[in-house]
């Protein structure tokens, strides 16, 4: 059950640590040789080609690729009122953090006359992807979709597989979260079709479409398997993306202090997302690294997805990995740049901020993972595979782009025309400077 790495009595380089550290391999590359012809039978043949692409990965064929109305407003009235109400207070949470990530518009005076703004403008339209593979994410709409509200996008399509078992339909808890927002678009799709779809929207084939039954969107966000990714990297350019998001991972640095119960359990939380998940804990006590291994024995073959636990915490990319002490720690956790690292160390908040690449932190023993994917107010959709180490989680900045207005008056222009002319001489570029002295 799970490997040892034991870097104890040396201090490896990052270039040897990032050779050394566990990680999943995802193939992306040769998923996208997989998938191009399925992006470009949708860009063709637009809802045939996504009814084709249903019944031959999903086993349905949607009679409605875009879910009816009737069947959101159902969707939200048969919601369990407790997973409403949990839904509701995540909603409040996270709406409460995102709203506080809006960028604000500045003006700067650069010289009498000459001044320059700089505007922060959401995109368009957006489409958020929702999975349904091997477990089903309401609470990835709520990510996805608050951040797009309180960046002020106008437009939100989401897009999640049909389910053979519901006629169709996506998810009914997906389909009432969405409801529940307020997001009346949406797609009964999954998989590389479905970024098609909103890459090069999509014609209408069945008269239920009508002419059109999607338009394209300006920006594709949320987590999906390697085709999802390969999919997305392959319309990159065209549209933006988020990211290219892999197996799930887990980093937790602990010292002799931490509870083996809570990081074991907090282990198998995360392996429990996909057989490639990684879970990872670094620590200086080998006191807690055979305490933690004999636990995540006991949780792996209790837990109700025990197989997939199971081979995720036995793949190469799960490790346990010793350490000589925290600062040895710290070097390894912001070499690996896992998308969550906790930290279970006497004065955690204090090595927290000494961390310099994480996709989210979680401070302490009472601040589990789990309360990220749900409750905490951060977003959950995060980098993974040591995108941390550039790029950061989902957020409001995902649907903003900064604008820069120019506002000079003629004596301000007059004031730098020379040296306008100067440089674009020096560039081998006469007219730019000759478009300032027509001016005068």
């Amino acid at each position: 059950m799970i490997s040892r790495i034991d870097l104890r009595g040396r201090r490896p380089s990052r270039r040897e640590l990032l050779a050394e550290l566990p990680r999943a391999e995802l193939d992306v590359e040769h998923a996208a040789a997989a998938v191009a012809p399925i992006l470009e039978q949708v860009r063709t043949d637009g809802a045939r080609a996504l009814r084709d692409l249903s019944e031959r990965f999903d086993g349905i064929r949607p009679e409605h690729v875009r879910v009816p109305a009737a069947a959101l407003a159902q969707a939200l009235a048969a919601l369990d009122p407790r997973v409403r109400a949990a839904l509701e207070e995540t909603v409040r949470r996270v709406r409460q953090v995102h709203a506080a990530q809006r960028p604000q518009d500045f003006t700067v005076d650069v010289a009498p006359g000459a001044r320059v703004r700089q505007r922060w403008l959401p995109v368009r339209r957006v489409g958020l992807y929702v999975p349904g593979g091997l477990a089903v994410y309401p609470s990835s709409v709520v990510m996805n979709v608050v951040a797009a509200q309180e960046a002020g996008v106008g437009s939100l399509v989401v897009v999640s597989p049909p389910q053979k078992d519901r006629d169709g339909l996506p998810d009914p808890v997906v389909l009432g979260t969405c409801a529940l927002l307020g997001v009346d678009e949406v797609y009964a799709v999954g998989g590389a079709q479905a970024v098609a779809m909103l890459a090069y929207g999509a014609a209408g084939s069945d008269e239920v479409d009508g002419e059109t039954l999607c338009e394209p969107v300006d920006v594709i966000t949320g987590p999906g398997n390697v085709y999802v990714a390969a999919a997305k990297r392959l319309v990159r350019g065209l549209v933006g993306i988020d990211a290219e998001a892999g197996p799930t991972e887990i980093a937790i640095l602990a010292d002799g202090t931490a509870d083996p119960v809570h990081v074991a359990a907090d282990l198998v939380s995360q392996a429990e997302h996909d057989p490639l998940a990684a879970a990872v804990l670094v620590t200086p006590s080998v006191e807690l690294a055979g305490a933690v291994q004999a636990k995540l024995v006991d949780l792996a073959e209790a837990t109700m997805n025990r197989d997939r636990v199971l081979t995720a915490l036995n793949g190469s990319q799960s490790a346990i990995v010793l350490v000589d002490d925290l600062e040895a720690g710290l070097d390894v956790v912001n070499a690996y740049g896992a998308e969550h690292l906790e930290i279970q160390t006497v004065d955690a908040a204090t090595w927290a901020d000494r961390v310099t690449s994480a996709g989210a932190i979680f401070v302490g023993p009472w601040s589990p993972v789990s309360l990220g994917d749900y409750m905490a107010g951060s977003n959950h959709v995060l980098p993974t595979g040591g995108c941390a180490h550039f790029a950061s989680g989902l957020g409001v900045h995902s649907f903003v782009r900064a604008v820069q207005v120019v506002e000079y008056d003629a004596d301000a222009l007059a004031q730098v025309a020379d040296r306008v002319v100067a440089l674009a001489d020096a560039e081998g570029l006469p007219a730019h400077g000759e478009a300032v002295r027509a001016r005068f």
